[in-house]
């Protein structure tokens, strides 16, 4: 059954460019905790090493969110475009969504194996609003 109202999936597409911006001032905060306010200031050309504990682990979480996002972002953009709303497009940002909130704290904490199961719950949310447009 297809649910033909088009701003259905705008109540997730919102909150998940939130939760980027989130991610983005987290680890900019956290890398400017461990690096000093002065070199998050500064022009940034030398070199530094890598972020370690929690400013790293957030860093890493922002990187794989922006690697995700697009993907999600244009499959609900393409779902919006053709009116397509169904049972599958609404599981699946619904997934994506909470899925990306619950990757960031668990990555955050350090979790290991439960943040990659988590991971795969939100590919899943992408794939299903990609399956709905088949």
């Amino acid at each position: 059954m297809r649910i033909t109202d088009p701003g259905l999936n705008s109540g997730y597409s919102a909150p998940s460019v939130a939760l980027g911006l989130v991610q983005i001032v987290l680890a900019s905060h956290a890398a400017s905790l461990q690096r000093g306010y002065l070199w998050t200031a500064g022009s940034r050309d030398e070199a530094v090493p890598p972020l370690t504990g929690i400013a790293g682990r957030l860093e890493r979480a922002l990187r794989n969110f922006v690697e995700t996002f697009p993907l999600f972002a244009a499959a609900v953009l393409i779902a919006h475009v053709t009116n397509t709303h169904s049972w599958m497009t609404e599981w699946g940002v619904q997934l994506y969504l909470g899925a990306r909130v619950a990757y960031l704290a668990l990555y955050a904490a350090g979790v290991f194996l439960l943040r990659s199961l988590v991971w795969n719950v939100a590919t899943l949310g992408i794939a299903l609003v990609l399956l709905s447009l088949v």
